[in-house]
């Protein structure tokens, strides 16, 4: 059973003792600290809540909203809810920031508080720090009774959200009605059910056929939408009549695809076809982080435009996406970052650009695919003995490959000429995560176990 506190927020399994999982008391010095935080930094009494579907998640809302009210803050619960959807509601609210309760793709004994600044963007290392800083001292003020902070729900977000991205210029929801899609949704059992059907009706979809869509948080596979967790529509997709399968994540900010044959479209690439789209009506750069395929880089380059890589983290992609002024970016795994409607991963705008991209291709999903250069990411581990030096061990790998191209921003990544490798470090664990591409399978595959013979060389030399 684990606790994690991060510079974004605190994530833990639910229940055990407090201090070493995601506890109530844990919860409470969380949020208060976060709440006095915020406070502080904006000058406002407000917070914005919500949730994903998760069994633990009622509990948690309680005590986050009831200590944000004992210390004096105003609450604007959204209940369930997106992270899209929170990330949207915080600067329409005139709020001091935002707690997001979601693990996000993680197993359902898990849960988490992600934590919003008042931009409605996820706090920065900085911000983070002073948060846990403040936490660790455990000097808290509530508020007198006569100066409580009000709670109050708000469950209009979800629609409003979905309005803003069908009144945005390259979503086109006539060409989307036309097409008459036929599309199956796979939300998990948790607040993808509720907006995913709605944004479907509303972009003119004829036909949605729902698997697990009841908000109940009984997640019915694992959550991540990696392709062995998504089999059941896949299979469904293959039998059926459909043009389109959707698969999110408990919170709706990763979007994988599945083609009408039932093959995923491959979440690598929903960043790729999007950014595509939007590269075609409207000139400008893209980025998207280390670890993320190059096949991006060849899209944005085909358009006109430059690509940039940052350092892995949502708020690490946002931060390069300001400094380059990128039009599109975001991150492997799914996730969609539209600067046009919010600096956040966002799965409910990747699909509404996806399906205007679609219909006005003329194509179906596997033809769409096909236009695009085919990569293959390889994704490793090694696990080394407590007390092994790893910072030491990516130092010398970047002095073995001085002669390539090395980015350290972020662990350690070699480029190649037509592939690369990237090391990083786990935070919580000796372990070296291995990721490497190539438009050969066998070559990623090759080039991973190539650096893991070198770490193991490396590790017997020093003994």
């Amino acid at each position: 059973m684990t606790l994690i506190k991060s510079i974004s927020g605190i994530r833990g399994t639910i229940g055990g003792k407090v201090g070493q999982n995601l506890t109530p008391v844990d919860v409470v010095k969380f949020t208060a600290a976060f709440g006095i935080w915020a406070r502080d930094k904006a000058g406002i009494n407000k917070i914005v809540l919500g949730r994903d579907a998760r069994i633990s998640g009622e509990m948690i809302s309680n005590l986050v909203s009831s200590t944000l009210v004992g210390l004096g803050i105003d609450v604007v619960d959204l209940e369930l809810s997106t992270t899209p959807t929170v990330e949207i509601a915080v600067p329409l609210e005139k709020a001091a920031g935002g707690i997001i309760l979601t693990a996000s793709h993680n197993p359902v004994q898990w849960n988490a508080l992600k934590l919003l600044n008042a931009k409605g963007e996820f706090i920065s290392a900085g911000d983070g720090a002073e948060v846990l800083k403040i936490a660790e001292k455990n000097d808290y003020v509530f508020t007198e009774v006569l100066h409580l902070g009000n709670y109050s729900t708000n469950d209009s977000y979800i629609d409003r959200h979905i309005q803003l991205i069908t009144d945005l210029p390259l979503v086109d929801v006539e060409a989307i009605r036309q097409k008459k899609f036929r599309i199956a949704v796979d939300c998990v059992n948790s607040t993808g059910g509720i907006a995913i059907p709605k944004l479907l009706k509303a972009l003119g979809v004829l036909e949605v056929k729902e698997m697990y869509c009841e908000p109940t948080g009984h997640f019915p596979h694992n959550p991540e939408p990696l392709p062995e967790n998504i089999t059941h529509i896949c299979a469904e997709m293959e039998h059926g009549s459909y043009d389109l399968g959707i698969v999110v994540d408990p919170d709706v900010d990763r979007l994988a695809l599945i083609q009408e044959n039932g093959t995923p479209f491959g979440e690598e690439y929903t960043l790729v076809a999007v950014a595509d789209y939007i590269l075609s009506h409207k000139k400008g750069n893209t980025v998207s982080n280390l670890s993320s395929s190059m096949a991006l880089k060849v899209v944005a380059e085909k358009n006109g435009g430059s690509y940039s890589s940052a350092a892995v983290g949502e708020v690490n992609v946002v931060n390069e996406m300001k400094s380059s002024k990128a039009v599109i970016g975001g991150e492997g795994n799914g996730g969609i970052i539209y600067p046009d409607l919010h600096y956040g991963r966002d799965a409910l705008v990747g699909i509404a650009l996806f399906l205007t991209h679609l219909a006005k291709s003329n194509m179906s999903v596997s033809r769409l695919r096909a236009k695009y250069p085919n990569y293959y990411i390889s994704k490793n581990k090694i696990e080394l003995t407590p007390g092994i030096d790893v910072d030491k061990i990516l130092l010398e790998i970047q002095k073995k490959y001085s002669k390539e191209k090395v980015n350290t921003i972020d662990g350690v990544k070699i480029e190649f000429e037509n592939e690369w490798v990237h090391l990083r470090k786990s935070n919580t664990e000796p372990i070296i995560r291995i990721y490497s591409e190539s438009d050969s399978e066998a070559t990623s595959d090759y080039l991973a176990n190539k650096i893991i013979t070198d770490i193991k060389e490396i590790i017997s030399e020093k003994v």
